[in-house]
């Protein structure tokens, strides 16, 4: 029953997350920006990766059926290896476990410039 719970509340969490993440972006270049001017800029790298849950299963194999090998916490540091469509395969730093994540409930954070 617990771990039931834990995974509903993991799914609505990540449905929560999800129109934040694919929202489309609200910068866009004025029509008279200058060839001269850099591609991106620093302040519009991508970021480190980050957790949209309050834990993660870290699976065997690239899909929910397959068996779990450990717990993805927020606050621990991965590192990701590979993606293969929405899983990426990832070591905790934490703990030392490798395996995949859906990535629906992890993503890569966005810095934004404000001037």
């Amino acid at each position: 029953m617990r771990t039931a719970r834990f995974t509903v509340t993991a799914a609505i969490l990540g449905a929560l997350a999800l129109p934040v993440m694919s929202a489309p972006s609200a910068l866009a270049a004025p029509a008279d920006a200058s060839a001269s001017a850099p591609a991106t800029r620093p302040c519009d790298r991508r970021g480190p990766w980050v957790i949209g849950a309050k834990a993660v299963t870290i699976r065997s194999k690239a899909t929910s059926k397959s068996t779990a090998r450990g717990v993805l916490y927020r606050g621990h540091k991965f590192t990701v290896h590979k993606t293969h469509g929405n899983w990426h395969y990832i070591t905790d730093k934490t703990t030392g476990v490798k395996g995949w994540v859906s990535g629906s409930y992890v993503y890569r954070d966005v810095y934004m410039c404000l001037d």
